[in-house]
């Protein structure tokens, strides 16, 4: 018990350290606030795919994400964490990161399978800030997606990275899970992009941080 309360307080720390350095990037070298946000996303979502090998209990991942969650959501309205806050969009994806990898884990911990957590994660860690970055910065050949006549906020270069990128995540994920590369391998790491693609185009304001690994996970539940 001993150890795992001090691995708590190492990730405490670390993540801790992330922030201010994202806020120091902010302030002192004037990068945007998509930018520093996009960074911190995808560094603290990937340092959580360690947790399924580190803790032995849910309830030590409940408590960083209790922290952070009051963390971020009391800094929203002031000047702390404007490289997390300060984007031209309404957003409460920050505040729904630390649900989602609490909930994640959970289930994952509850089935015993690393895989349902690690997947959603890496999926949530790469693919989402690759998209958001692609989506906002690129504007050449880059126009927003339409639906049946509706003009979504996503576009096609920002969802094309996304399913591509995921279903090679997928792909190689479920080989090392599987050991084997055949057409169940393939198809479900297809079915895999594509639905957590769809959960990232038809979500709005940062809820694709709970959509993604959701969905990334009932596909897995059902189908491996």
């Amino acid at each position: 018990m001993t150890e795992q309360i001090a691995l708590t307080f190492i990730f405490l720390v670390a993540l801790s350290l992330l922030l201010v350095f994202t806020e120091l990037v902010y302030w002192r070298l004037g990068v945007k606030g998509e930018i520093t946000r996009k960074f911190a996303h995808f560094t603290a979502t990937l340092s959580t795919v360690t947790f399924p090998y580190i803790f032995n209990d849910h309830w030590y991942v409940l408590a960083l994400a209790i922290i952070f969650f009051v963390l971020l959501y009391i800094s929203r309205n002031g000047v702390q964490l404007k490289s997390i806050h300060d984007i031209e969009r309404i957003s409460v994806g920050s505040y729904l990161l630390p649900v989602s990898i609490y909930l994640t884990f959970l289930i994952s911990f509850n089935l015993n399978e690393r895989l349902f957590f690690i997947l959603p994660m890496l999926i949530l860690a790469i693919c989402d800030p690759m998209a958001g970055i692609l989506g906002l910065e690129v504007q050449k050949y880059n126009h927003k997606i339409r639906f049946f006549g509706w003009k979504l906020q996503k576009t096609w270069l920002g969802s094309g990275s996304f399913l591509v990128s995921s279903f090679m995540i997928s792909i190689i994920a479920l080989y090392f899970n599987r050991m084997t590369l055949d057409l169940k391998t393939f198809w479900l790491a297809l079915g895999i992009a594509v639905i957590a693609t769809l959960a990232e185009l038809i979500s709005w304001r940062g809820s694709d941080n709970l959509f993604i690994p959701m969905s990334v996970l009932i596909m897995l539940v059902l189908f491996l």
